[in-house]
């Protein structure tokens, strides 16, 4: 990633400032993900196409660098999965070749993101495998090869995609124990297997006799090859140090499988390498290194110095092989030593006089003395002499040593200006890539504005579109609303005879009613006008005694004058509904006539109708009478189909049977292995459908209709019992030849124990007597014996356990408490500070929370003590500790429920004091105590999946857990109450808005619908991916995966 920085540093001065409008809107965001995508999924089109030539370099690196940027794969698989990888072979070949490069370059998350993608690549591996020749057989192969190196890195998340590790990283990985470098060696024999058998699949498909390395063709087939020979140079290089690590601690004996499968493998990747180094193609494209003539001698640990790294060179797009520098041994070391004449010409003259006088006839006494001395002195040159010649050989052989060493010096700087050539190149790849961003972020800016202004005019057109759907639904709900009136017509018409006489009293008393108006009406004019002449009076008298109020005497008079209009009208009104009244009870008498002879008509129709019901009913039991007698013949047609099903299937479940007991005499079965832990999960589940099938036999019996069930059972105890017998011969190819033995002898017998039971149930005679305790014991047997294959966990892992266990659910403990101080300590609060409907609310939701706490806790106290019978009943003769260790997937489902008890006490508090601040949300609360009630409904499951039914710690577990169950139904009750109460204080006041304001506010709420709408389906959407993800993470964390494992 520091690389990636360094490169976009070197970036010219305009794409700073494109970045910075970039993030003036939030549109630009968006903009800019767009053309990462489009630029992504050019780049992939070019790279992986169906033309048969090899994979450009170019578009392989804006891959990669996409990655980089991206962090994951996504856009990556994105693209990739609308391409017809399983119709093309050419295709689906270049698509392994840039994948392998994505997972050696790429970012570290492609390997983590391509694992979902895993069950696609082996399905079309499967499919391409059927394929014999030409590029089908080798996507099967590569495609193979990929799978393995996403599992590898998985299961050693240290190793990097590109292999390259220091030797301090290899022993950290190993984490300095004998047994985790066991398997990783197995692992990297497997991985390098992978790498030659592609390597062999390629060259055995093409024609070596002419020189296919030139040709389009056949660089396609051979230039994913240099990544196979970069991934196999390290897993030989890591491979040999790992044997010799191994060899250090563990015997000889012990690791000669390994020795073997090394040196078969030394063996094809030597000639591989060999044959590949004297191609045209990879000369000019990568330096390939020489193998040793010999393999490593393990059994020598100073054979490890000689060991040299094999290092695979990658030269510089410009340089050719022919122009590289290499360095010859001879320029570095000079190892021939220079003769020296004088110094031993002196020497001789020193010790034996000089030439003049090569005799000495004056001291013949001394000559006797000289000789000795002579003797001496050739003695002493011979040994001298035959020093030199043990350093000078010394010396020869420190010298080859440091030439060895200077060349592996020299290919390790050649590998370090290789990447530094191709980190520049990828610096200018990414310069190019962001130009050509900035060239799409200026066109998308223009589209954008093209497309803003689409988006008004689409706006509009929603709206309109809205308004004929509100009229089509208002026309759809009057057509409803007509209809259900013509169906209470309809019902209304066998009442009319009951209404014709309740008809007749109401116009009765109608015509009194308005008699009596009209008389109240003539009275009250009357009286009025009698108002209205003393009014007259008085107001004369008034004009005569008060002269200064004359004017104001004229308008009374004239406002006098105007009343008595008024009421002359109303006299005049009052006539007038006098004669309607007259008029509508004439019509009233009229409709009564009317609605007599629609009785009369109701009658006859009515009289008319029950004959025909009667007729009706007798042909309808006619018909009943027949449809009984068919169902009659149909019932004994249907118990023999289901006899016949119930035989078939318990034909079919005998041939299962017999075929795996016909497994275990077949030669090729011998290679298959199994675990004891699987053979006891086989055998828990035969005895379960041998419970299953027993009360499906009942069930049978009691209702000849459940065949269904019964034929379900049958099936699966087929399977089931077949597959214990598989697993459990499997399993005696592991174990020693007694228990072997054992173990065999009781699953042929269980296999014969299945076939008696369902002789017994396809007898009808004998299918109520059909015993199956017999098979049940031979099962009980079976799982005794793999009880005791059953490897035993270490002391330190099993003391690790128990106190794990311990540790949680004290945490728990903990947690339930501290939240309940929590919860006083804010309603304490509450008190002091808040006052009327705030307070009572708040009061309301901590006390339900207090409950909840007080519930929890004793569901936890509870569940302490359940466990504790658990161990107590179960354990036996073995510690606490081995008893952890054994039910280890129990004991870290507890500690997982634990955990999450824990947790959701904590939120939920923080949940509530935000709700009681006014910060919250209520409904965060009410997820918050559903959550919890999750939390502890998996502690419950997982505390009772081992206990009696009968024992007393279990029903106070259960009555514990109804606790919670209520205290949760009571928070989210007392939380909606008072989320209610609160909104019913904010009432909407629209008196003082104008009709302009009122149709404004009215289309913001549509349009915050409208966005409501959109987010709350982005949300549950993602809530989807979440869950997704929990499952999935939850299935790493807990071993779902490692339960299936097979026999191969």
């Amino acid at each position: 990633m520091d690389r990636v920085k360094s490169s976009m540093q070197q970036v010219p001065n305009p794409i700073p400032k494109v970045l910075s409008r970039r993030t003036g809107g939030a549109n630009s965001l968006e903009v800019e993900k767009e053309n990462f995508e489009r630029s992504q999924a050019v780049s992939i089109n070019k790279a992986i196409n169906t033309q048969e030539i090899a994979v450009k370099e170019k578009h392989a690196r804006t891959c990669i660098l996409g990655t980089h940027h991206e962090k994951a794969a996504h856009t990556f698989w994105a693209a990739v999965n609308r391409l017809p990888l399983s119709s093309n072979a050419v295709l689906c070949w270049k698509f392994c070749h840039v994948f392998h490069k994505l997972l050696r370059d790429g970012h570290p998350n492609v390997i983590k993101d391509s694992m979902k993608n895993k069950a696609d690549l082996t399905d079309m591996s499967r499919m391409w495998g059927h394929l014999s020749e030409g590029y089908g057989k080798l996507c099967s192969i590569y495609l193979k090869l990929l799978i393995t190196k996403m599992e590898f890195h998985i299961k050693n998340p240290r190793f990097p995609g590109n292999l390259q590790m220091s030797n301090r990283q290899l022993d950290e990985v190993g984490e300095n124990d004998v047994n985790n470098f066991f398997q990783m060696t197995v692992e990297m024999f497997d991985y390098l297997e992978c790498e030659l058998n592609l390597f062999l699949a390629v060259f055995s498909s093409l024609d070596m006799s002419r020189s296919v390395s030139v040709t389009a063709a056949g660089q396609c087939r051979l230039a994913p090859l240099i990544q196979v020979i970069l991934d196999s140079s390290h897993l030989y290089d890591y491979t040999v140090k790992l044997l010799f690590k191994l060899h250090s601690c563990l015997p000889a004996e012990t690791l000669q499988g390994h020795r073997d499968r090394f040196q078969e493998q030394f063996k094809k990747l030597k000639s591989l390498f060999y044959r590949s180094s004297n191609l045209q193609y990879f000369k000019r494209l990568i330096q390939i290194p020489q193998l040793p003539e010999n393999p490593p001698n393990f059994l020598r640990a100073s054979a490890l110095s000689e060991h040299i790294s094999p290092v695979v060179v990658i030269p510089a797009e410009s340089s050719s092989p022919e122009s590289e520098h290499v360095v010859e041994t001879e320029d570095l070391v000079d190892t021939d030593i220079p003769p020296q004449p004088a110094v031993v010409e002196t020497r001789f003259d020193d010790l034996f006089g000089a030439a003049t006088d090569p005799f000495n006839f004056n001291s013949q006494n001394g000559m006797r003395r000289h000789a000795d001395d002579k003797d001496r002195l050739i003695q002493q040159l011979t040994a001298e002499i035959q020093a030199l010649r043990e350093e000078l050989e010394t010396f020869r052989i420190e010298s080859g040593r440091l030439c060895q060493a200077l060349r592996g010096r020299v290919s390790e700087l050649e590998a370090e200006l290789a990447e530094q050539s191709h980190l520049k190149q990828q610096a200018l790849g990414e310069s190019e890539f962001l130009r050509a961003e900035l060239d799409d972020l200026r066109r998308v800016k223009e589209d954008t504005e093209k497309e803003q202004r689409s988006l008004t005019e689409i706006e509009k057109k929603a709206q309109a579109n809205e308004q004929r759907y509100t009229k089509l639904k208002e026309k759809y709900t009057e057509l409803v609303q007509s209809h259900a009136d013509l169906l209470r017509k309809n019902a209304e018409v066998t009442r009319q005879m009951t209404v014709a006489r309740v008809a007749q009293d109401e116009v009765d008393s109608v015509r009194r009613e308005m008699q009596e108006k009209v008389k109240a009406a003539q009275d009250a004019s009357e009286q009025q006008e009698k108002a209205q002449l003393e009014q007259l009076q008085g107001l004369q008298a008034e004009l005569h005694s008060s002269r200064t109020e004359l004017e104001i005497l004229k308008g009374s008079v004239m406002s006098s004058q105007k009343s008595s209009e008024e009421i002359s009208t109303q006299l005049s009104a009052l006539e007038l509904e006098k004669v309607e009244l007259v008029a509508s009870v004439s019509k009233k008498e009229a409709e009564l006539a009317s609605i007599g002879e629609e009785l009369e008509r109701v009658q006859n129709s009515l009289a008319t109708e029950r004959e025909s019901g009667v007729k009706a009913a007798e042909a309808l039991q006619n018909q009943l009478n027949e449809k009984e007698s068919r169902e009659q013949a149909l019932e004994s047609q249907l118990e023999a189909q289901r006899w016949g099903a119930l035989e078939g299937a318990l034909e079919e479940a005998g041939r299962i049977i017999q075929d795996c007991l016909s497994q275990l005499d077949d030669p090729t079965h011998i290679s298959c292995t199994s675990s004891a832990d699987y053979l006891l999960s086989r055998c828990q589940a035969a005895v379960e459908c041998v419970e299953r099938l027993q009360a499906a036999r009942d069930g049978f019996q009691a209702d000849s209709t459940g065949v269904s069930e019964l034929v379900q059972a049958v099936t699966q105890f087929a399977h089931q019992v077949g597959d214990t017998i598989i697993q459990g011969s499997a399993t005696s190819h592991m174990v020693p030849v007694d228990q072997a033995d054992e173990l065999s002898s009781s699953v042929k017998a269980c296999g014969a124990e299945a076939l008696a039971l369902l002789v017994q149930l396809r007898d009808r005679d004998t299918l109520a007597t059909a015993d199956s305790s017999k098979l049940k014991e031979v099962l009980e047997g079976i799982k005794a014996t793999a009880e005791k294959l059953r490897p035993r966990g270490l002391e330190l892992k099993q003391g690790e356990l128990g106190e794990m266990v311990e540790q949680e659910m004290a945490s728990a403990s903990e947690a339930v408490e501290s939240a309940a101080a929590r919860i006083e300590e804010m309603l304490n609060k509450s008190r002091a500070v808040d006052t009327g409907i705030k307070m009572e609310v708040n009061e309301r939701i901590l006390a339900s929370c207090t409950d909840l706490m007080a519930a929890i806790k004793v569901l936890v106290l509870s569940s302490k003590d359940l466990q504790s019978d658990i161990v107590e009943s179960g354990r036996g003769a073995a510690s606490m500790k081995e008893f952890y260790a054994k039910n280890s997937r129990w004991t870290e489902g507890l500690m997982s429920a634990s955990k999450a008890v824990g947790w959701g006490a904590t939120v939920l508090v923080d949940a509530a004091d935000l709700v009681v601040q006014g910060k919250g949300k209520f409904e965060e609360l009410m997820v918050c105590s559903h959550e919890i009630a999750a939390s502890t409904a998996q502690l419950v499951a997982a505390s009772k999946v081992k206990a009696d039914k009968g024992s007393p710690n279990l029903a106070r577990l259960q009555q514990a857990s109804r606790g919670v169950t209520q205290a949760t139904a009571g928070v989210v009750a007392s939380t909606k109450s008072g989320k209610s109460q609160i909104e019913e204080t904010d009432t909407m006041d629209f008196s003082s808005m104008t009709l302009t304001q009122i149709k404004r506010q009215e289309m913001d709420a549509q349009v915050l619908v409208l966005e409501l709408e959109t987010r709350l389906q982005k949300e549950r959407e993602r809530l989807g991916e979440l869950r997704k993800k929990h499952y999935e993470l939850a299935g790493v964390a807990e071993g779902w995966g490692e339960q299936e494992e097979g026999t191969g």
